[in-house]
């Protein structure tokens, strides 16, 4: 079971002082690892029973970790924080309540939900951790400082939810961002499949012209450029209609290294076209077209 299932099954069961010692452990966590229990017993301002107890409970549910030497002291583990973000969005009428997995990844999970309202909507998870340090320290540029991996997990939903808000609003073919609180973004539902597991299209020219008109808009009236962008992260909607998710890594157009990545999201793209649909375009004449040089590209099939 991933963290995000967990969250979600025992959430329901938190009562409000467990989520109030919760917000205590959190917002001590930012000075140090374990929190001493006095501390929280102070900051919650309950009685040290019920302290005791909600921490009993939370131990038991998997929701923090405990440190018994050189002091008795707590942490927040991923479950957590998940259900401290789960919390806000339910107040928030965003989650009513969840569905079922729509994609687990190295870096985040994802998961269909509904509204107060009833629309479905898609929440993101986002998840590092030591596997993928090396590559998260080589793509993203994040503060040197050593805030934890649950922090820097909120740093990733802020950026992606940052950046996708500046290409939704410019009419970029991303997910409509809906809300962003800790680590978990909540968006508009993602029908369809990942490019990568099509093995045919009916118009494989008119599908890359679509990424690429996207790639453009994105980087002309947003001033982002995607920095991660393949296959695995351009959705293919059932009426061959295109959504750009996952962007965290993005960066803005006056990066120093802006115009390298955006050499290498196109590169990914048109190698992928050629290599599965037989569909070929020459790389100067794209980065020509997103740029603004050019108003079109030339394609063979």
């Amino acid at each position: 079971m991933s963290f995000a299932e967990n969250a979600v099954q025992v959430f329901r069961l938190l009562r409000s002082e467990d989520l109030r010692v919760l917000q205590v452990i959190e917002t001590a966590m930012s000075k140090r690892e374990f929190v001493p229990k006095e501390q929280i017993v102070k900051s919650a301002a309950l009685p040290s029973d019920r302290v005791t107890y909600s921490l009993a409970e939370l131990d038991k549910l998997g929701l923090i970790r405990q440190m018994k030497r050189p002091y008795l002291g707590y942490t927040l583990n991923y479950v957590g924080y998940d259900c401290l973000a789960i919390n806000t969005f339910v107040k928030a009428g965003l989650i009513e309540e969840f569905g079922h997995k729509l994609g687990i990844g190295k870096e985040a999970d994802v998961y269909d939900a509904l509204t107060s309202e009833g629309k479905r909507v898609a929440v993101k998870f986002h998840r590092l951790g030591r596997p993928s340090f090396r590559q998260t320290r080589r793509k993203r540029s994040y503060s040197a400082e050593r805030v934890g991996w649950l922090f820097q997990s909120r740093l990733a939903a802020e950026k992606e939810y940052s950046n996708m808000r500046l290409a939704y609003n410019v009419g970029v073919a991303v997910p409509e961002p809906l809300g962003q609180n800790r680590h978990l973004v909540v968006m508009g539902m993602i029908e369809g499949g990942e490019l990568t597991r099509w093995k045919n299209l009916v118009t494989p020219v008119r599908v890359l012209r679509r990424v690429m008109l996207n790639v453009r808009k994105a980087y002309m009236k947003a001033g982002v450029v995607h920095a991660d962008l393949s296959e695995y992260n351009i959705i293919v909607e059932p009426n061959m209609k295109i959504l750009i998710i996952d962007w965290p890594q993005a960066v803005r157009w006056d990066h120093p290294n802006a115009r390298e990545l955006l050499a290498r999201d196109v590169s990914c793209v048109l190698k992928f076209f050629a290599r599965r649909f037989g569909t070929a375009a020459e790389l100067g004449g794209v980065l020509d077209y997103v740029t603004g040089k050019n108003r079109s590209f030339e394609t063979s099939a």
